[in-house]
């Protein structure tokens, strides 16, 4: 009977799931955020949550026992100098799932799990510049805009004329320039010829 063993199995033996969460840790601390089901995101908190909380005092004790939980030297020295650091003021609650959808073959539930310390998007510096934006506009700044407008027209006014007079006188010499040539244009040697015929008569 399995009166009282109401945590999730997984499908899976003891030793196949002890493995799985392991491995499981392990990528999430290396990587910060991995994709998986929502029933293993929710055992892998349990499991990784307590490690984190090891990790805020280092000693050789602590360390020994969370590599016995993630059997990787790299996640151990990873979870000791870089997440202890982030996490080291937050009292639990270091990691987020948040719901994917379903997954396209078997319709079963998604979900991103991830430490909220490692998250740009939600993390506090973010919340530090929108508070230093500022949406209105100062009084000097209203009568800089106002007296943009009419400086910018004084000042083009009396360029427009003379902008408009510069053209005009080219437009004639453009007309009278083909003129002259057409009419010096040199005479075909057939109506030479003719001419000289002329002329011998």
């Amino acid at each position: 009977m399995r009166h009282g063993k109401k945590f999730n199995h997984l499908g899976r033996t003891a030793s196949h799931r002890k493995a799985m969460l392991s491995n499981m840790a392990a990528s999430l601390i290396q990587h910060k955020r991995i994709n998986t089901t929502l029933a293993k995101a929710k055992e892998l908190k349990k499991y990784v949550e307590p490690l984190v909380t090891r990790s805020k005092s280092d000693s050789t004790h602590n360390r020994r026992m969370v590599f016995s939980y993630l059997q990787s030297k790299e996640a151990v020295t990873e979870l000791f100098r870089e997440v202890s650091v982030k996490v080291g003021d937050r009292p639990g609650g270091y990691t987020r799932i948040i719901k994917t959808g379903h997954r396209l073959g078997d319709n079963a539930e998604m979900a991103m799990i991830e430490l909220v310390d490692f998250n740009e998007i939600y993390s506090n510096a973010k919340k530090e510049v929108k508070k230093s934006t500022r949406r209105g506009r100062s009084k000097a700044t209203d009568e800089e805009v106002s007296k943009a407008p009419i400086a910018a027209i004084a000042a083009l006014a009396p360029e427009a004329p003379e902008a408009l007079e510069d053209p005009a006188p080219e437009a004639p010499e453009a007309s009278e320039a083909p003129a002259p040539e057409a009419s010096e244009a040199p005479e075909s040697p057939e109506a030479d010829e003719n001419n000289e015929e002329k002329e011998a008569e």
